[in-house]
């Protein structure tokens, strides 16, 4: 694994540290390609029941790294690279049938930021900020932002954040609906953990099904939608977790969830 991306498991999580503090974690072709990689690593792995994404240093990520993506004048295909690295790691994460926090413990700007938000949990330190800044250098939002941003804070929010490029603060993100929970900066990375934890002792094909479904409400129908929610039922209807859960609430003990599917 490249080093500009740490990764370690704690128990049942996969922590994924994106590691070019010096560049405030900006997203260079090396870092994608780790973490596109951690993801198919992370989705084959029944082991690991959760994931917390964050950054080193005092910044989350700051986006594309212009100064090694970028160098030189002259027109760029950007399309190549969103289909290459960014469009399929986003879908990864959407689609991973795990928990994901992303933990915002600093500096969140363009794609870095939109990245993040292709996470479950999203959650932030108080030192934290956010900014759309492509249309700084003459870009809209991508890696998901135009998805993401109006389904998260709405559209009137979505499209100043990303006409004006506009940097708010953890306060503001909070406010707006961005974040799920601040922590105290001191306290943060104990706290991202300790969520991260007590997701990976939830019952792991229930979180998989939540992902699903809300993943396809954003365009689905009524209908659609009570179709889906009846299946995914009758699935984790027959999963182990689902029996362990009645039998300890009938016991009054607490439930000991394993996460298999059958």
């Amino acid at each position: 694994m490249s080093d500009s991306l740490l990764v370690e498991t704690k128990g049942a999580v996969r922590v994924l540290t994106l590691n070019r503090p010096e560049r405030l974690n900006a997203l260079n072709a090396e870092l994608l390609a780790a973490l596109n990689a951690a993801f198919d690593d992370i989705a084959s792995d029944d082991s690991i029941r959760a994931v917390l994404l964050t950054g080193a240093g005092r910044g989350f990520c700051a986006g594309a790294d212009l100064m090694q993506n970028m160098g030189g004048s002259g027109k760029r295909d950007l399309g190549a690279s969103l289909d290459s690295t960014y469009n399929p790691l986003v879908r990864k994460m959407r689609s991973l049938r795990k928990p994901i926090v992303t933990a915002f413990n600093g500096v969140a700007a363009g794609a870095g930021m939109n990245l993040g938000l292709a996470g479950d949990i999203i959650i932030a330190a108080r030192a934290a900020n956010f900014t759309q800044a492509f249309i700084r250098i003459g870009l809209m939002p991508d890696a998901g932002g135009t998805y993401f941003l109006p389904r998260l804070i709405g559209e009137a929010r979505a499209r100043a954040l990303a006409m004006l490029g506009e940097t708010i603060t953890a306060t503001q993100a909070e406010a707006f609906g961005l974040v799920w929970k601040l922590y105290d900066d001191e306290h943060f990375a104990t706290e991202a953990l300790a969520l991260a934890t007590s997701l990976a002792a939830k019952p792991t094909q229930a979180l998989a099904a939540i992902k699903q479904s809300l993943n396809a409400a954003a365009t689905s129908t009524l209908d659609h939608q009570l179709n889906l929610e009846r299946d995914l039922q009758r699935e984790l209807g027959n999963t182990p977790d689902f029996t362990e859960g009645v039998t300890a609430f009938i016991e009054k003990r607490p439930a000991v969830f394993t996460g298999r599917a059958g």
